[in-house]
């Protein structure tokens, strides 16, 4: 009789075992194709939505960071859930490739984003951009006395004068573009200079507050967060201007957001198609119209109107796909920045 209850406990145990498998699996494939967005999660939902509408996939958006999830699929290996990968800056893009978990990008969809923003290994691409600029209190400051280059912020007279939000992969990706333009000599005196003179925030935006608040003269950020409160009420930014470095300056520079697809996915068609989308003059067309203010990057696809154009801001030539954000880390470490 023991016997028997215990044939029938390790049979009745099996068939759960089996049912919370098919039951995860079933959930798994509820999710449809899975991606883990890194960028502005507003942004995120228009593409998905929109791509959702024109193809029928069902797409499940997970939101992080930058290197959140760039760590995350390293962990999580060929057994990741994520099919697509979407950052708002390159360098994270660059460890996940560097790990060997990217799958090559289809050639139409390589094919529709010019070659400056994309890696030439061709295993992900560039879906849209952003530019630096110095933010600055035009109450306080006139074009005479802006800076001319990013380097100049490290000087002693700006001391107590500027911000910067140094712990995230915004400005982190700035300082990749430096270590790769100036060298690793060059980017640690900045840094020196950035602890002994600027006073730090928790991201972008806080810092733009602080500029229009008076708090400081002026804040290393990206383009998009005074558009995007010009666009709204404009009171975190009434009070500022837009300076943008320009001559190759590596305060010009320009962040490439990237995408790419798992190779550890089972749904490579229709990751694909999905990457393939945010690239298209459709996918491009959301950035335009939408109210991200990023860039557009693909070929022929014209930005917000309100944006300076890409081609104007005569930015430095930088290569996406070596952006060392482990260099960086080690650098802003040693400055005591992070």
């Amino acid at each position: 009789m023991n016997i028997a209850l215990n044939r029938f406990s390790l049979a009745l145990a099996a068939s759960l075992l089996s049912a919370t498998a098919l039951a995860g699996s079933a959930n798994a494939q509820d999710e449809g194709l899975v991606v883990y967005n890194a960028q502005h999660e507003s942004l995120g939902r228009e593409w998905i939505d929109a791509f959702t509408k024109e193809t029928g996939i069902k797409v499940t958006m997970r939101q992080g960071s930058d290197m959140q999830f760039a760590n995350q699929i390293i962990q999580e290996g060929d057994a990741s859930p994520a099919d697509v990968f979407l950052t708002e800056n390159s360098p994270a893009m660059t460890l996940v490739d560097g790990a060997g978990l990217f799958a090559p990008i289809e050639k139409e969809t390589l094919d529709q984003v010019p070659e400056q923003y994309r890696p030439a290994d061709g295993m992900w691409t560039g879906i849209a951009a952003r530019t630096t600029v110095f933010a600055y209190d035009k109450t306080k400051l006139t074009e005479d006395k802006l800076p001319k280059s990013l380097l100049d912020l490290a000087d002693p007279a700006w001391k107590g004068r500027w911000g910067a939000a140094p712990a995230g992969a915004d400005f982190q990706a700035i300082v990749a573009a430096l270590l790769q333009l100036k060298g690793e000599q060059s980017t640690a005196d900045w840094l020196k200079g950035l602890k002994e003179n600027a006073t730090p925030y928790k991201g972008n935006s806080v810092a733009m507050k602080a500029v229009n608040a008076g708090e400081v003269e002026g804040a290393v950020i990206y383009h998009y967060y005074w558009f995007g409160d010009q666009a709204k009420t404009g009171e975190n930014s009434k009070n500022v201007g837009m300076h943008y470095f320009k001559n190759q300056d590596p305060g010009a520079f320009v962040s490439v957001s990237g995408g790419g697809v798992l190779k550890s996915t089972q749904h490579m068609k229709e990751a694909q198609a999905f990457l393939k989308f945010l690239t298209s003059k459709a996918g491009q067309a959301i950035l335009k119209d939408g109210t991200s203010y990023e860039y557009a990057i693909g070929k022929d696809a014209p930005s917000n109107d309100k944006l300076t154009p890409l081609a104007d801001l005569n930015a430095p030539k930088v290569e996406a796909s070596t952006l060392d954000s482990k260099k960086v880390v080690e650098l802003m470490t040693a400055a005591g920045l992070i």
